[in-house]
């Protein structure tokens, strides 16, 4: 593989955070510039190496679902086009191969501290509590669930923030608490919004949206979508054909790279603490490839490479 993968930037702007995955930049009062890296954690540990194409992937499909919902959803995207990018903020040009592909300039918005869950499907910590409690954040599910079930209708299932380890679930009464009823409420509307269109969408396409988290702000008086949408980190996607309820399910993520290290561990060669162990091309190449299969299945269409200014595969 020719690409390099892009683990931390550099830029001429003040760096607000670096987080698990984007580098935020303040481009001015109004501005951020959110560059999206290949950087990839498991089992809440960031690994050594880098998965190339995957900020591309998570900026680009974040970028196409945007452009769906605008009529429908404010959000705050201005642009993820690298050339548009320049224009606005010249000092950039210079890394302009650090930017391509990956980089979006959006609207400033105060950061609403929930992250608004919707399951569709019972599966990851959502499975884990209803097996010990048949609760999930306290709260009781229907009785006799099996791991994979289909959820009808689909929960809101907030959590806090975390910027290292798990979100925690909480429930909406304490939403309430932190946020207001009011603010509740719209963000549980929203959120259940854009995951219906979201699975409406992949459903003829082979794709099962079995949960995903979004994030809002506060801009002028209004909710704003911000960060990433429905893509393979926010998401889990199962391939329909292969869905079996009473399992777990495969996912258009980093599944390869999950299995390999499960593997490591059953071995005895890795602990599950940092530092990761070392990972191997093929499983570096099989989880950029699985993230690419996301991007192309969704949108129809491949992740253009050259289009984006990136180094194509050997």
């Amino acid at each position: 593989m020719t690409a390099t993968a892009l683990v931390e930037t550099h830029l001429p702007l003040p760096l607000l955070r670096r987080g698990k995955v984007r580098d935020v930049y303040e481009v001015d009062a109004e501005r951020l510039l959110l560059v999206t890296t290949d950087r990839i954690s498991a089992f809440d540990v960031v690994m050594n190496e880098a998965i190339p194409y995957k900020g591309a992937v998570l900026t680009q499909l974040t970028a196409w679902w945007l452009a769906q919902l605008t009529e429908t959803i404010a959000h705050h995207l201005i642009t993820a086009d690298t050339d548009a990018i320049i224009r606005e903020v010249p000092e950039l040009a210079p890394y302009r191969e650090a930017l391509a592909g990956r980089s979006m300039l959006t609207l400033r918005a105060d950061v609403v501290p929930i992250e608004c869950v919707i399951r569709g499907y019972i599966t990851g910590s959502a499975w884990k509590e209803y097996q010990t409690s048949g609760t999930l954040a306290g709260e009781a599910l229907a009785p006799a669930l099996r791991e994979s079930d289909r959820l009808l209708p689909p929960i809101f299932s907030p959590a806090t923030k975390a910027e290292t380890g798990h979100d925690e679930n909480i429930t909406i009464a304490t939403v309430i608490e932190r946020v207001g009823a009011e603010t509740a409420a719209t963000l549980e509307r929203l959120a259940r919004t854009i995951y219906e269109f979201g699975r409406d969408v992949a459903a003829p396409r082979g794709i099962i949206v079995a949960d995903t988290k979004f994030e809002f702000g506060w801009r002028d008086g209004s909710l704003l979508l911000i960060d990433e949408v429905l893509t393979p980190d926010s998401s889990r996607f199962w391939p329909a054909d292969g869905y079996a309820p009473g399992r777990g399910q495969p996912s258009f993520d980093k599944q390869p790279l999950r299995d390999w290290l499960d593997a490591e561990r059953r071995a005895g060669r890795w602990n599950g603490d940092a530092p990761a162990p070392t990972l191997p091309p093929e499983v570096i190449r099989a989880t950029s490839l699985r993230y690419r299969d996301a991007f192309a299945r969704l949108t129809g269409a491949p992740l253009d490479l050259v289009a984006l200014g990136l180094a194509a595969d050997s």
